[in-house]
């Protein structure tokens, strides 16, 4: 009987044991497959932050407020909203959610890089009397790539055909990739990331493109050739129109 018992016990052992937990599946990982996946979200979080910049001009370069109560936390409850209603992933739970293991690893790396530059810009956020403040969606993400890269090792950045900032300038890929976009014209705007392996199937390209909506356009609409307030030229562009991309290169574990 006792025997008969620990051969029970331990056959349901093994079956708890086989059972999926929280997030997982009893299906094998696919270290490609997993990797375009973690690249995708990186790409969406950092585009969902610069939503939120986006979002709050109006109030960060009003010149009637002092404080403008759009600090770290404030910054990250919308980023953590807004990220859930795009992808459906729960920012406050990923140790359990259904992503890959380099994305719980990844994903709060950023959101922390994220709000570093948020925090870092209060100085410049909260002074009263001055309107346009230049902590604009691209600076923020610019800032942002450029510290998550130097933290982790993992290419991220903001690029377009022709930035305002040299360190944006697209590398042969994203060229390439950012002609693609601009050809499908404007009635792509609601795509999503682009993902292609490379030729020695060991690196992933992720490329979100990014397009001008309203907000953009005081800066980069038209007339074309004229200075916007930040002393840059209008693009000329028109909201729909391609611009630039959220690049993405991971190698495949």
């Amino acid at each position: 009987m006792i025997h008969r018992t620990f051969v029970v016990a331990t056959l349901l052992a093994l079956l708890v044991m086989r059972l999926p937990f929280p997030g997982h599946s009893l299906a094998a990982s696919d270290p490609q497959a997993d990797t375009v996946e973690a690249a995708r979200l990186l790409a969406l979080l950092l585009d969902t932050g610069r939503l939120v910049l986006g979002d709050y001009q109006p109030v960060i370069n009003d010149p009637a407020k002092g404080d403008k109560n759009f600090g770290p936390a404030v910054f990250e409850t919308q980023l953590a909203a807004k990220f859930l209603e795009r992808t459906g992933v729960d920012l406050s739970t990923l140790a359990t959610a259904a992503v890959p293991d380099s994305s719980k690893r990844a994903l709060p790396i950023l959101v922390e890089t994220e709000k570093q530059v948020v925090a870092e810009a209060q100085g410049v956020i909260n002074i009263p009397g001055i309107g346009f403040k230049g902590f604009i969606p691209a600076t923020f993400a610019t800032s942002t790539a450029n510290r998550f890269r130097s933290h982790t090792g993992i290419y991220l950045r903001q690029t377009m055909t022709a930035p305002r900032n040299p360190r944006n300038q697209p590398d042969e890929y994203e060229i390439e990739m950012l002609k693609k976009f601009a050809e499908q014209g404007t009635g792509s705007k609601g795509q999503g990331p682009v993902s292609e392996l490379s030729e020695d199937k060991k690196t992933v390209r992720v490329m979100l493109p990014l397009y001008y909506n309203k907000t953009c356009l005081p800066c980069h609409g038209e007339p074309k050739g004229e200075r916007d307030v930040s002393g840059f030229l209008r693009e000329g562009a028109k909201e729909g129109d391609l611009g630039g991309a959220i690049s993405v290169k991971m190698e495949i574990p």
